[in-house]
């Protein structure tokens, strides 16, 4: 299990909807992971209708700030399929599988994966789409973008071309 393995865990409780049960996990996620800081002070402080209107407000069905990795690199394609394919595959390689709930390329579900599991590829493979997204909560201002900030500071860094 990698070091980072907490802080995965941690971040993908941060990123799905902060119903009761992520809202009294808080103060643990907060002292399991204080990469995680400015998130978990911002929805501890933040009153949980707020926290969760804000929520649906920034992950909304637009797909500007979607959680769902393959949409970054194939958009709704047809090819997007043949993506989620291959994330059950890796999943079932491992031993594990989606509870049916999200779509395997769910970000919070990678992340538990990859908490569980130790192997990076996933979030390795679209570190670009984790960096697109970042940015573009970064630009809008959500306390979320920090959590993107945690998890990209693990991942080797992106090569944009040769020297």
């Amino acid at each position: 299990m990698p070091s980072d393995a907490v802080l995965y865990q941690a971040a993908a409780l941060c990123l799905t909807y902060p119903d009761e049960d992520v809202i009294a996990r808080l103060p643990l996620l907060r002292e399991a992971a204080p990469q995680l800081r400015a998130f978990t002070d911002h929805a501890a402080l933040t009153p949980p209708r707020v926290l969760a209107a804000h929520y649906l407000r920034v992950f909304d069905s637009t797909h500007r700030h979607g959680l769902y990795l393959s949409r970054w690199r194939e958009g709704d394609a047809h090819r997007r399929g043949t993506s989620l394919v291959r994330f059950q595959d890796l999943y079932r390689r491992h031993g594990l599988s989606c509870s049916g709930e999200e779509l395997p390329d769910f970000l919070p579900a990678v992340l538990e994966f990859t908490a569980r599991t130790g192997d990076t590829v996933l979030l390795t493979e679209y570190r670009d789409g984790l960096e697109r997204l970042r940015a573009r909560l970064t630009g809008c201002g959500t306390p979320y973008a920090s959590v993107l900030d945690a998890v990209c500071a693990t991942l080797p860094t992106v090569r944009t071309g040769h020297l």
